[in-house]
């Protein structure tokens, strides 16, 4: 049998350092040595029993000894840049090597690790022992001794490219792809360049801004010293990416950000921030736009640009109603239009400047929303409720400027006769957009159902489909639904009506021809109109008192159990009027057509206003509110009536005034008095009567109680307990739609309940409060 002596390390060592010298100097290798080279060391691993550890031993030797060769050829060049240049040249060739030496030791690596402990990580294993001890012995030997050199030298160079001064960029880029790959930690791949390099850069950076930024500010001002630092916030930003290590592992750059950020924005928050207002006020959108996007980079500071402009908005805003605040009072459509130009100025403010950040579109929504609700323009006075003890905080009048507004746009007027639906829409969609930042809805709510009543009872809406669209945007917007169902509801009843009207017509047509079709009847649900206390009396003309006994006897054969109650008030109609002037068509109202009637069988004559009062049943106030209106109408150059003695005023009017026909009277067009001519002395002087307005906005009060009381108890039955502050936050977000609890409000309304019984305050904490089942 064939017998082997065992080779043992001595024999071979020579051979191998002789091939392993040449991979290291990357000198040439024939292919006969590279294959004799891995059967040697295979040999001595196998034959020999330390001989794996004697070779690693010996390689260490012969590694290190290679690297002071480099560090000595590197320390050699004189200047930075021929330093760093031979550094990098240096560990290039290295590190190529690194994966090329441990290729015939792996049977080294295999026969050392066998004898490891067994608690050794799978990670540990699975690295190359000798590519780490390669690693290592450069790093303990020459990068050691000259990395604060290399440090210094690369960071030079950035600041001399900092200053304009051009160089090698490669030169960096080699060290710190050198830092990146001389660890050899598999824990944290990377800490040699974040310990060394990225740190030096850092601190680099830091240093050269805290001696740069101070002065250009103080020599430059803030303006310009805004476009320096938008200027080198980019262009570092640029510049890390070119010499830090930007793998998705490691936040370098971004650490980088935060260092610029704290240098060139945070060291003079407070010098830029005191030009804000200025640049606001200015209307200045680049300087805006640049301060932001520095301010924003610093975690809360933005906070004082808002509150900048909020301030500024309010201010501005408040400013522009008071200048136009004549005619904005008075004139509805000036007032939204001057809304608009406020709320779209302020929002191009917001978009140029801010970029229709959110939160500045949240601090323009604020401070507009202040401006819109603001009293000290013009204020609605609320009435104190009887269940009330205090007297109610004054309340911005837009809501009910804007519901007069929109009656303007969609009842037949001036103003809507000049438009197209399409501009009528798009007014009406602008209106909403103020709407949403009304703060107290229910007083729009009110009176745009007294106008929509109107519009719908006297047939004067300009456009059918736009009223039933309104409805509809009004739900859009969050307007409440019990609000929004009962406008619906009125739609309906005037369809359903119609209906009956005409089924009414139909069976009375036969009896009175010539009443039943001149006569419209409007048979509405009390539930949805409410205007109950609307009522007044008044003596009718003959033909339509003996209309009215056979509408209740139709009504009452088709809905028994049903009231009817008549609204005179609500009605008009359209009388003829003749005299030596010609024939004229006057739409009128009922108290209108009352009043004129008296005078049917005494044309010529003088009736006084105690006599008028008595043929008309009028009460004292309509009765002279009617009278005005026929004796001094704004719209006619020839009044319908006279009176003796004349008065400016209706309250003048006393028992002895006299009112008799105007036989001259006669309506003009385009200077030329006509012969035959129609025109309408309606106006708006059925709205609603002074009592019933009185009660309207009383109404609007008692009805917030109610809301509060009932929101109250829908949270505390659902809470079952809640604390005061909990309690208040909750029910203004339930309220919210519809109008702002004021506190003393909800202090009432807390004490009413508790007096109730519907809830009690905790014994040990008088701020809680526990439902009562």
């Amino acid at each position: 049998m064939f017998h082997q002596e065992g080779i043992k390390f001595e024999s071979k060592w020579e051979n191998i350092a002789l091939v392993a010298g040449k991979v290291l100097r990357q000198e040439n290798i024939k292919k006969q040595e590279w294959w004799d080279l891995f059967q040697d060391i295979s040999n001595v691993c196998n034959w020999d029993e330390k001989g794996a550890h004697k070779i690693h031993d010996e390689l260490r030797q012969l590694i290190k000894q290679h690297i002071n060769q480099i560090q000595e050829s590197v320390l050699s060049n004189n200047d930075e840049a021929s330093l760093l240049a031979a550094y990098i040249r240096e560990w290039t060739r290295f590190f190529q090597q690194c994966n090329y030496l441990p290729l015939p030791f792996r049977v080294v690596e295999d026969a050392m690790r066998n004898k490891m402990a067994v608690a050794t990580m799978k990670k540990d294993i699975d690295q190359s022992l000798i590519y780490k001890l390669m690693l290592q012995e450069w790093n303990d030997n020459i990068f050691h001794s000259i990395r604060d050199k290399i440090h210094g030298a690369a960071m030079r160079l950035v600041e001399m490219e900092r200053s304009g001064e051009s160089f090698d960029k490669q030169l960096v880029i080699g060290v710190r792809e050198s830092y990146v790959n001389l660890s050899t930690d598999h824990t944290d791949p990377l800490r040699i360049y974040k310990e060394h390099f990225e740190r030096k850069y850092l601190e680099s950076t830091d240093n050269y801004y805290k001696a740069h930024a101070s002065a250009y500010l103080a020599s430059n001002g803030v303006l310009n010293y805004l476009k320096y630092a938008d200027a080198k916030l980019a262009e570092e930003e640029l510049r890390g990416k070119q010499y830090l290590e930007t793998v998705k592992s490691i936040k370098s750059v971004e650490l980088l950000k935060e260092c610029l950020v704290r240098c060139l924005v945070d060291s003079f928050r407070d010098q830029i921030l005191a030009e804000c207002l200025k640049l606001i006020t200015d209307n200045n959108i680049e300087y805006l736009r640049m301060m932001f996007m520095l301010i924003d980079r610093v975690p809360g500071a933005v906070s004082a640009i808002l509150n900048h402009l909020e301030d500024y908005i309010y201010q501005a805003g408040l400013d522009d109603m008071r200048q136009c605040a004549d005619t904005i009072t008075t004139d509805p459509e000036k007032y939204v239009e001057e809304l608009l130009k406020l709320f779209n100025r302020f929002s191009k403010l917001v978009a140029q400047a801010f970029n229709s950040d959110t939160r500045f579109l949240t601090s323009r929504d604020k401070a507009y929303k202040k401006v819109v609700n603001d009293t000290t323009v013009f204020k609605l006075e609320l009435p104190t409720s009887r269940a009330t003890t205090n007297k109610t905080a004054p309340e911005s009048k837009c809501p009910e400027l804007l519901a007069l507004f929109c009656d303007q746009l969609l009842r037949k007027s001036p103003l809507s006769k000049k438009m197209t639906p399409q501009e009528i829409e798009e007014k009406l969609k602008n209106l909403l957009l103020v709407l949403k930042y009304v703060q107290n809805k229910d007083v729009f709510m009110k009176y745009h159902k007294s106008h929509l009543t109107r519009r719908l009872i006297l047939e004067m809406s300009v456009d059918s489909e736009l009223e039933e669209n309104m409805v509809e945007w009004l739900r859009d917007i969050g307007m409440p639904v019990e609000f929004v169902n009962k406008l619906a509801r009125m739609f309906q009843d005037i369809k359903v009506s119609e209906d009956l009207n005409q089924r009414f017509k139909e069976n009375l047509h036969d009896q009175e021809p010539t009443t039943a079709d001149s006569v419209n009847i409007k048979i509405l649900n009390a539930a949805a109109w409410s205007r109950g206390s609307d009522y007044v009396p008044v003596a009718l003309p003959t033909e339509l008192d003996e209309y009215i006994p056979s509408v209740e006897e139709f009504y009452k054969k088709s809905h028994s159990g049903r009231k009817l109650q008549w609204h005179h008030l609500l009605s008009n109609g359209t009388v003829t009027f003749q005299n030596a002037v010609g024939t004229f068509e006057l739409e009128v109202t009922t108290f209108q057509m009352s009043i004129l009637f008296a005078f049917n069988q005494r044309p010529e004559d003088q009736i006084s206003f105690e006599s008028l009062k008595l043929a008309t049943q009028l009460p004292d106030t309509e009765l002279r509110r009617t009278l005005f209106s026929l004796v001094a109408s704004a719209k006619l150059k020839l009044q319908v009536l006279k009176m003796s003695p004349a008065v400016k005023n209706a309250k003048d009017f006393d028992n002895s005034t006299n009112f008799f026909i105007n036989q001259e009277f006669g309506i003009f067009r385009q200077g030329k008095l006509q012969k035959r001519a129609k025109l309408s002395l309606v106006g708006r002087l059925i709205l609603t009567t002074e009592k019933a307005k009185k009660e309207e906005e009383e109404g609007i009060v008692q009805l917030r109680i109610l809301r509060v009381q009932e929101a109250i108890v829908k949270i505390l039955k659902m809470r079952k307990t809640v604390n005061n502050a909990s309690l208040q936050t909750e029910l203004v977000e339930i309220l919210k739609n519809m109008f702002l609890p004021q506190k003393k409000m909800i202090k009432e309304q807390i004490e009413w309940l508790i007096e109730h019984k519907y809830m009690q305050r905790d014994e040990e904490n008088i701020n809680t409060f526990i439902y009562l089942a």
